[in-house]
């Protein structure tokens, strides 16, 4: 299972104060290779749903079945 981990903040925040919160979307299909090569299209799409948020950062990474329960 790969996860694109992301940082959300509200776009009127300012850039060290607003209030950010980490987001994520799990693929089960992809490599990582995939993921990071995918990671901006995806991103933008979830920007278009949610207007008024900013990504701060993003990540991909394996995610491992017991590591996704604990």
């Amino acid at each position: 299972m790969i996860e694109l981990l992301f940082v959300t903040c509200l776009a009127t925040a300012a850039a060290d104060d607003g209030p950010c919160r980490e987001r994520s979307l799990l693929f089960t299909d992809i490599t990582p290779m995939t993921c990071m090569m995918g990671a901006q299209p995806e991103l933008a799409k979830w920007i278009n749903t949610h207007p008024g948020q900013t990504i701060k950062s993003w990540k991909c990474r394996v995610v491992s079945f017991a590591e996704h329960e604990a």
